[in-house]
């Protein structure tokens, strides 16, 4: 398979515990150096998803294992909850379709407070209507990948960093992968391996790397857009106890404040379409932080924010487009035997990882 990121590493692992013998091609030098160490590392409940598409459904199944996961390995996480805040009298109603589709996707513990109630549990949020997502939480995410890591190499699997697959061909009996493998400080080497499974699981790569397949019709790979994501970090103690989140504004959830483990507060991800990866943050690009920010905690102090750190998204649909599902492809979607192609595994990949690892397998046996 392709990619060590935590949806690769949780795939990895599931499979290697179902017996099969597993390589993992990781162009990288280590595990999950691009959207899966460079996001919010939330654990998503799973509410704002359209009912039955796959990031409600492996969202919701995703979040429980992923808590069962992190207790049973010792991963740092906390179920700390979230408030979704309107902060305006016209996103009242807004607040309350939030409230349904939580609902519709079994996400029951959701329940609107009172404003007093939001007063005395959060006395520096502003708003005139709340939401508690009580099993929404974080997790460090490094922490997250080296579990499964390791799970996955106790069972036998291989991860070869600095390997980059150039040309999968397709073999009566599975596929004849050609890879380029070395750190780019000598000639690389070429070598040739074959497998009876290929699971794309490259991320920001994974359109690339399915161009790469022969056969794979061009009709079932969809468009790649980039979405860089930048974070703002505040120093000193949080004045906040839960995750506080905005109305969301179409495909994205708003800058909303995040805590991590330790503690420290960070604001984002804002959203801005661009050509190239490229994770450098714009200091100027806090101008806009603190205006969206100011709308549920106005007494954010002049000059708070310091530049943080950016992620980019896998988006797959294009600007001012609906947010699309996750693109979970086996052959019954492209007619290649013995693939799976995904695609978009934005969030919340993350959270849903444990079950995005299961339903591939199952594609694999169906």
């Amino acid at each position: 398979m392709v990619g060590a990121g935590v949806v690769g590493l949780a795939i990895a692992r599931e499979l290697a515990m179902r017996d099969r013998e597993v390589i993992v091609l990781e162009k990288q030098d280590a595990i999950g150096t691009e959207i899966s160490s460079r996001n919010s590392e939330v654990i998503h409940a799973g509410i704002y998803y359209p009912q039955d598409s796959l990031k409600a459904r492996l969202c919701v199944a995703g979040k429980q294992r992923l808590y069962e996961f992190c207790a049973d390995h010792g991963v740092a996480h906390r179920r700390i909850g979230k408030l979704i805040v309107a902060a305006a009298e016209k996103e009242v109603a807004n607040l309350n379709d939030v409230w349904a589709a939580a609902h519709r996707n079994g996400v029951t513990d959701v329940e609107h407070l009172t404003i007093g109630v939001v007063r005395e549990i959060e006395p520096s949020v502003q708003c005139v209507g709340a939401l508690i997502s009580p099993s929404t939480g974080i997790v460090n995410s490094h922490g997250l990948m080296l579990a499964l890591q390791g799970d996955a190499e106790d069972h036998g699997t291989m991860i070869a960093f600095l390997s980059k697959l150039i040309e999968g061909q397709i073999e009566p009996d599975g596929f004849s992968l050609k890879i380029e493998s070395g750190d780019g400080t000598s000639p690389a080497d070429v070598l040739t391996l074959g497998c009876d499974v290929l699971i794309n699981s490259a991320g920001l790569g994974a359109q690339d790397v399915a161009h790469r397949i022969s056969g794979v019709p061009e009709t079932s790979i969809p468009p790649l857009h980039l979405a860089r994501g930048c974070y703002f970090t505040m120093s000193g103690k949080s004045p906040f106890q839960h995750l506080i989140y905005p109305m969301p504004d179409g495909a994205s959830l708003g800058v909303h404040v995040t805590l991590d483990i330790s503690g420290q507060t960070r604001f984002g991800p804002d959203v801005e379409w661009i050509d190239t990866v490229d994770y450098n943050v714009d200091p100027a690009r806090g101008d806009a932080f603190y205006e969206a920010i100011r709308r549920y905690y106005p007494t954010l102090p002049d000059n708070a924010l310091q530049p943080g750190y950016s992620g980019i998204r896998p988006k797959i649909q294009a600007p001012g487009e609906p947010a699309a599902d996750f693109v979970i492809e086996g052959p019954e979607h492209h007619g290649v035997p013995r693939l799976v192609n995904l695609f978009g595994i934005e969030s919340p990949g993350l959270t849903a990882s444990l079950a995005i690892a299961e339903y591939v397998a199952q594609l694999l046996e169906s």
